[in-house]
């Protein structure tokens, strides 16, 4: 009987509070236990050495929320190499990326990227209106040379590909993130968890759950909500290095590390929000549907691919009023047909579904016979499970 094949995950996209890569590998290392023929391990700044962990020896990042920077190139490639992988995944596109791309040259493997944050648009974020354009085209510039040595770069929603694609990006393919839905469900809804933070039965309540960031924009939310008034609340969860949302119908609650914990705020609330414009995928988003509640979120980037008809409102150009005059146009809406929509978008995209056609991007890459393949499809990811 042959070895199993070790994949390894190495990233800087980890911190104590958590995120959408950290919750990612977590769930994919967990899911790979399970499955006979394969190994997994998460290489990580700041990560508890374990039988499944390794440890990239970093620094601390000011004003990122808790991230870590590993900067030696040579001692990244050095632990990568040592854990002797089948398979090496970089989900960063910095240093990581390129100790990844050592390493795997080194032992002679395939070597995998999932891009899981859009260069270009952070670069002109940071750059500002003047040197924006320059950033950006730097930006572009440097993703296309580091991902050219990739065999093959994962993008996270159909906008991320494109973007990837116009930048020059070859080999890269689709492979969406997806949920849990059993731990994220309709059935944590919780009277208590709304009256132990103030909320009365009445109260409208619009949550936000995830990195305090200006890219969030959680200030047009906030403004939003006091456009709206009473009895509309915005309880923004999370942390991060921009100041959180302020005004009298915004309450901040701590970043929640427990997955059951935040699927209660998730279910017990009314509505998710969010105006982020640069999601690659929004993962608290789809979150909050497997939970039953509709969402109303910027139609930009991956938001934009979880938000329809059947699940919540899609915001276009605009600001707070805007995102006022959204919301207020979802509670006209069948709130119970809304909770089916959104339900049912979720468990369209269940890991269970989302996961197998990871391994059928990983397959033709490991040049030997990998376990069989399972059942699920992306295909069948794209349509709903049956009741």
């Amino acid at each position: 009987m042959s070895d199993p094949l070790h994949i390894v995950d190495a990233t800087m996209f980890w911190s104590a509070t958590g995120g959408g890569v950290r919750r990612y590998l977590l769930t994919k290392h967990d899911w790979l236990a399970r499955r006979p023929g394969w190994r997994h391990t998460i290489a990580a700044p700041g990560i508890e050495a374990s039988s499944g962990t390794a440890t990239l020896a970093s620094i601390p990042l000011p004003g990122s929320g808790g991230y870590r920077l590993p900067l030696r190139r040579g001692a990244i490639a050095r632990v990568l190499e040592g854990l002797r992988p089948d398979l090496i995944e970089a989900g960063d596109p910095y240093r990581v990326a390129w100790g990844a791309l050592d390493a795997a040259r080194s032992l002679g493997i395939p070597a995998v990227a999932y891009c899981h944050s859009n260069l270009e648009q952070m670069a002109r974020l940071a750059a500002g209106r003047l040197l924006g354009d320059t950033a950006a085209r730097l930006a572009r510039r440097y993703a296309r040379h580091v991902y050219e040595g990739f065999d093959l770069v994962l993008a996270p929603s159909r906008s991320m590909r494109e973007h990837l694609v116009a930048w020059g990006v070859e080999r890269v393919a689709w492979q969406p993130l997806g949920v849990d839905t059993t731990a994220f469900h309709p059935s944590r809804r919780s009277a208590a968890w709304r009256a132990e933070h103030g909320l009365s039965a009445g109260a409208r309540v619009l949550v936000y759950a995830g990195r305090f960031a200006p890219e969030k924009h959680l200030d047009v939310l906030a403004n939003a909500v006091e456009q709206l008034g009473a009895p509309h609340v915005l309880v923004a969860i999370g942390a991060g290095p921009a100041p959180p949302p302020a005004g009298e119908h915004v309450r901040i609650l701590p970043f929640v590390a427990g997955v059951h914990a935040l699927a209660t705020a998730l279910a017990s609330a009314d509505a998710f929000v969010h105006a982020g414009d640069q999601e690659t995928f929004g993962l608290s988003a789809l979150e909050a549907l497997a939970c039953g509640t509709p969402i109303v979120v910027r139609n930009a980037e991956g938001l934009a691919e979880l938000v329809d008809a059947g699940t919540g409102v899609a915001v276009g150009a605009g600001g707070a009023a805007a995102f006022a005059e959204a919301i207020s146009a979802l509670f006209e809406r069948d709130r119970q047909a809304l909770r089916l929509g959104a339900r049912a978008r979720a468990e369209a995209s269940d890991w269970e579904r989302v996961l197998p056609a990871l391994l059928d991007h990983y397959r033709p890459l490991l040049g030997r016979d990998a376990p069989a393949r399972a059942e699920a499809s992306l295909e069948a990811a794209a349509m709903p499970m049956r009741r």
